[in-house]
C-alpha cells in the first residue's frame, strides 16, 4: 500500500509539474511597457502579454489584435469608417453588423480581390486562383465547414464569411472597381476611424493568418505585425479626408470616388497630440511627375535622412533604391543600420538588402538594377528572423534614434509609393518608440544575419552565365 500510494503522489508530480511547465511556458515572458495615453501600440507577437486565439483554441503570446479591433468598433456611438485591404476576421464583421444595425454610421472600402464573399466561390473559380489565395479559400473552408459535409450552410456563412455577413446586413460597402475602372494598383489600406475621434492603422490586414495564425498549421502564430489605436480628432480628420476621396458619393460607380493616382496630391501633415508628441501622416500614391521627396518614400527618407545614432528596420519589402542610398551616407557619417526582412523578398534581385550587405545580383534575364548601388561599407547586420513555418515579418516600421517611428501600410517600394493606396505615419514619441524598439530586439535576438554561402554560390553562378 506504501509503494502504491508513493507511486501515486509520484504520477501527480510529475503531472503538476507538466501542468505548471505548459502553464509557466504561457505566462507573459516580459513585463508591459507603459503605453501612452493618445497612442497605444500592439503585437501580435508580443511576450507580454497571452491569450487564447479564439478559432483554434490556442494559448499563444501576443496581443490579441482582432480584440483590439472588436473593443474599437463596438465602442463606436455616431460612424465606423474602414478602409481595409482585406477583412476576413468573423468577429470583426459581425462587430461592424451590430453596430449599423444598432444605428451607427458604417461604412467599409475593399480592395477589389477580396471583396467577394467566400461562400460565392464556385469551383471553377477556385482552380483559377492563384496558390496563395486557393490556400487562403481552404483554409476558411476548414473553419466554417463546422458540420464537415463539404459545403457552407447558410448558417456557416452568416456566422463566418465576412463579406457575407456584411452584406447581408447591408453594410454599405465598394471596392477600388467603384469608380468604374478594373481597380487601382492596390486599395492597401488598413484603417478604421471611429466617431472621428479614434484611429486605427498599423500594419495588419484583417484576416486570420495575419492576426492569430494558419488555421491548419498549429505551429502558425500569425505573421508578425502590428496596430496602433490613436486618440485625436486631428488626426482623425485627415484619414477621414483620405476615406471620402475613395468614398465620393457612396455605393455604386460614379466618378466621385478616386482611387490611386485619380486622388490629388496630399502633402504631409504633422500633428501635436502633446509636447514632445507629434504625428506626421501622409498619403500614396504619389504621380511620378511630382519630386521624390514630395512623396511618402521621400517622408521616409526625410525621416531617415534625420538619425544621428541608429536606424532600425522591421520590414516586409526593402526595394526603394533611394532610401537604401540615404542609409548608406547615414553609415558613413556612423550611424548604426540594422535590417530584417521577410525571407521571401530578402534576397531578390531587386532587394535593398543586397546593396546593404555590398552585393549585386543579376536578375534570370540577366538585368542589374537601374541605379544599383551596392554599400562600399557593406554591413552584415542585415538579415531575416526566425519565424514558424509559413508566417512572414509584415511589419513596415523603422525606428530612429531610440524616439522617432515610421510605421503604416506603405511597404518600402515604388510600386507602393506611385501606385496604390498607402498611409504612412511618422510618430516621434519616446514612449510608443519603445514599444517598436522591444519588438525589434525581440526579431533580431536569433535572426539569421549576413551573406548565406548559397548566395555567395548564386551570385557567382548568375554573373558567369551573364558574363558580367
Amino acid at each position: 500500500m506504501a509503494i502504491r500510494i508513493i507511486f501515486l503522489l509520484g504520477v501527480l508530480l510529475v503531472a503538476g509539474f507538466s501542468i505548471w511547465q505548459r502553464s509557466s511556458a504561457l505566462a507573459p515572458i516580459l513585463e508591459p511597457l507603459p503605453q501612452d495615453s493618445m497612442i497605444q501600440v500592439y503585437f501580435n507577437h508580443s511576450q507580454a502579454a497571452v491569450y487564447r486565439e479564439p478559432y483554434r483554441q490556442q494559448e499563444r503570446w501576443g496581443d490579441d489584435l482582432e480584440e483590439v479591433i472588436v473593443d474599437t468598433i463596438q465602442s463606436a456611438r455616431s460612424s465606423i469608417d474602414i478602409a481595409i485591404h482585406e477583412l476576413h476576421l468573423p468577429r470583426v464583421a459581425l462587430a461592424l453588423r451590430d453596430r449599423h444595425q444598432a444605428g451607427v454610421a458604417v461604412r467599409v472600402i475593399l480592395e477589389h480581390d477580396y471583396s467577394q464573399p467566400w461562400s460565392s466561390i464556385t469551383p471553377q473559380m477556385l482552380a483559377a486562383m492563384e496558390e496563395r489565395d486557393r490556400t487562403k479559400y481552404l483554409e476558411f473552408l476548414q473553419l466554417a465547414d463546422t458540420n464537415q459535409n463539404g459545403q457552407l450552410e447558410p448558417s456557416e456563412a452568416q456566422t463566418f464569411d465576412s463579406i457575407f455577413i456584411l452584406q447581408q446586413a447591408g453594410v454599405p460597402l465598394i471596392d477600388d472597381t467603384a469608380d468604374g475602372s478594373k481597380g487601382s494598383s492596390l486599395m492597401h489600406h488598413k484603417f478604421v476611424v471611429v466617431d472621428k475621434q479614434v484611429v486605427l492603422s498599423g500594419s495588419v490586414n484583417y484576416s486570420i493568418s495575419e492576426v492569430h495564425g494558419d488555421f491548419l498549421s498549429t505551429q502558425s502564430t500569425g505573421n508578425a505585425n502590428h496596430l496602433l489605436k490613436i486618440t485625436s480628432p486631428a488626426l482623425a480628420q485627415v484619414f477621414e479626408q483620405e476615406f471620402a476621396e475613395m468614398w465620393g458619393n457612396g455605393v455604386g460607380t460614379s466618378p466621385t470616388h478616386h482611387f490611386g493616382l485619380q486622388k490629388r496630391y496630399r502633402p504631409p501633415q504633422q500633428i501635436a497630440l502633446a509636447p514632445g508628441s507629434t504625428i506626421t501622416v501622409q498619403f500614396s500614391p504619389t504621380s511620378s511627375a511630382q519630386s521624390w521627396y514630395e512623396s511618402v518614400n521621400g517622408l521616409i527618407g526625410t525621416t531617415l535622412d534625420r538619425a544621428s545614432r541608429s536606424v532600425d528596420m522591421a520590414l516586409f519589402v526593402f526595394s526603394e533604391q533611394w532610401l537604401s542610398n540615404i542609409l548608406a551616407m547615414r553609415h558613413q557619417q556612423g550611424v548604426r543600420i540594422r535590417a530584417l526582412i521577410d525571407p521571401s523578398f530578402i534576397y531578390r534581385d531587386y532587394s535593398e538588402a543586397l546593396d546593404m550587405l555590398g552585393m549585386t545580383l543579376p536578375s534570370k534575364e540577366c538585368r542589374v538594377e537601374e541605379g544599383n548601388q551596392p554599400w562600399t561599407g557593406a554591413i552584415a547586420t542585415v538579415g531575416t528572423p526566425q519565424l514558424a513555418e509559413g508566417d512572414l515579418l509584415h511589419h513596415k516600421f523603422a525606428i530612429v534614434d531610440q524616439h522617432i517611428v515610421i510605421s503604416g501600410s506603405q511597404n518600402w517600394s515604388a510600386a507602393a509609393n506611385n501606385g496604390n493606396d498607402e498611409n504612412l505615419l511618422v510618430i516621434d514619441n519616446a514612449t510608443v518608440a519603445a514599444h517598436f524598439q522591444r519588438e525589434f530586439e525581440r526579431l533580431y535576438q536569433g535572426a539569421s544575419l549576413g551573406v548565406p554561402d548559397w548566395l555567395y554560390q548564386k551570385a557567382a553562378d548568375l554573373r558567369s552565365r551573364c558574363r558580367i
